[in-house]
């Protein structure tokens, strides 16, 4: 029995979409002459790989023909919650802190880095002490 399609961006295709986040609306040519920057693709592949990314729902087409312009339909930020949620529920069963402690056990976090994850942690402990307290007066 087949799997169902993957609803998440393959390696290609979050190149493609790494593109298209950076340029905005862009027609096939100049997406194939962006990706040959860094590696030679064919424009019959890219062409497939979109076809298949719009049906996945990761890009549009906007017009026709040789002027079509192809632009992501999903969201940087959006694209990586779903794969930070998938990584999150497939390898660290679930757990979130799971994945933080991996990346600050890990080393893979520098000083600088370290230090605005201490921030943000902060902030966020901060933000949700004013929620509780606003909670408790209802």
């Amino acid at each position: 029995m087949a799997r169902p399609a993957s609803t998440h961006p393959t390696d290609g295709e979050l190149e493609i979409l790494r593109v298209l986040w950076n340029q905005g609306p862009t027609a096939l040519s100049t997406l194939c002459e962006t990706l040959r920057e860094e590696r030679e693709v064919a424009t019959t592949t890219i062409a497939t790989m979109l076809r298949v990314m719009r049906e996945k729902g990761l890009v549009k087409r906007q017009g026709s023909g040789l002027g079509a312009q192809w632009a992501a339909a999903i969201t940087q930020k959006k694209t990586a919650k779903n794969m930070v949620s998938k990584l999150v529920n497939h390898v660290f069963d679930g757990s979130a802190d799971l994945l933080a402690a991996h990346l600050v056990e890990g080393g893979q976090l520098s000083r600088v880095q370290l230090a605005e994850l201490r921030d943000l942690i902060d902030d966020q402990r901060s933000n949700s002490t004013t929620r509780d307290k606003k909670g408790a007066r209802c």
